[in-house]
């Protein structure tokens, strides 16, 4: 039952994005009053849609590279185009939502005394030379690569949220995501998991970069999202950075061949050049999690797909309908 009188009014940047939609589902679903908030850059309204009927669900449209005055109690920072794709179509508006995008919450944050969430990436190790990454590794990463004004970015925002915690105290908490996936992903994003179902679903061929050797962790959506909850709820003096993903390693063309056969498809493999900077091993140290969050994924891979595979099936058939 939901007890309305904790419940709190909880700001989501990105709020119509991938995960930031499943997380103002959460975030309703316990009981919260959810501002979400989307310039709709890479965002969909078909996202929040179901979400709209909710009398505790405001939708505001705004660009966090502006200054945003509102009241709440929380913020969880997630603007920011996640996929290559997205990110290096306007790599200097994607360093502007990285960086202006996080003064401009940090600035609501410190004006309201909210707490204040950033949703960071396993992207700021960079190409990592220790595997698996612990929370410790510093990261080795190219600042002048094509993937750069994520990267950096995200390590840019990573710092300034320390230094409004040192120079402000402000209550802050930094979660490093890996690969995730599941309903609600961007079709045409580019990310391996929606590529390979994409392409899968319509018997075309799986496009691999490189041998297929390199290696991901793919978490499901809604146990990150329980990650999210339960670090936001963590004693104000654990900040993170905290690692938040699905330490099972899978190759690429493992995964490839697993969603060729959950799929029934006729498709084969096809290989491309590896891009620049592409990491050829990223897995999550979640040790940090489980011990202050008493947090582990409980979705395996297979389980996942299955959760995911009928959502870009229904989005092929109404794709498919429209003239």
């Amino acid at each position: 039952m939901i007890n309305y009188r904790l419940s709190k009014q909880i700001a989501v940047t990105g709020g119509g994005g991938f995960l930031g939609s499943h997380l103002c589902k959460r975030l309703l679903d316990d009981g919260h009053n959810v501002i979400c908030i989307d310039n709709f850059f890479t965002g969909t309204k078909d996202n929040i849609l179901p979400l709209m009927d909710n009398n505790r669900f405001e939708l505001l449209r705004h660009d966090v590279t502006f200054p945003l005055y509102i009241e709440v109690d929380e913020i969880y920072n997630l603007a920011c185009p996640a996929s290559p794709i997205h990110y290096q179509h306007d790599p200097v508006q994607t360093t502007k939502t990285s960086v202006h995008g996080a003064i401009n919450m940090l600035g609501l944050a410190k004006r309201v005394k909210a707490k204040i969430f950033q949703a960071s990436t396993s992207e700021v190790y960079g190409d990592p030379q220790i595997h698996p990454q612990t929370e410790t590794y510093w990261g080795h990463v190219n600042p002048i690569g094509f993937r750069s004004c994520y990267d950096e970015g995200k390590r840019c925002a990573e710092t300034l949220f320390f230094d409004y915690r040192r120079q402000h105290n402000l209550r802050i908490k930094v979660a490093r995501i890996f690969n995730t996936y599941g309903p609600n992903m961007h079709p045409n994003d580019g990310r391996v998991v929606s590529n390979f179902i994409m392409q899968a679903l319509q018997n075309l061929p799986i496009t691999i970069y490189g041998d297929g050797s390199q290696s991901r962790s793919f978490c499901y959506v809604d146990d990150l999202i329980e990650a999210f909850v339960r670090l936001m709820d963590t004693p104000d003096d654990f900040t993170g950075p905290v690692n938040t993903g699905n330490p099972g390693e899978f190759t690429i063309k493992e995964l490839a061949e697993k969603v060729i056969d959950l799929t029934g498809s006729s498709s084969k493999l096809d290989y491309k050049p590896l891009p620049s900077d592409d990491p050829t091993q990223r897995q999550p140290d979640i040790t940090l999690a489980k011990e202050k969050l008493g947090w582990e994924p409980r979705i395996e891979l297979e389980e996942g797909l299955k959760k995911t595979i009928p959502y870009f099936e229904k989005l092929l058939k109404t794709l498919n309908r429209k003239p």
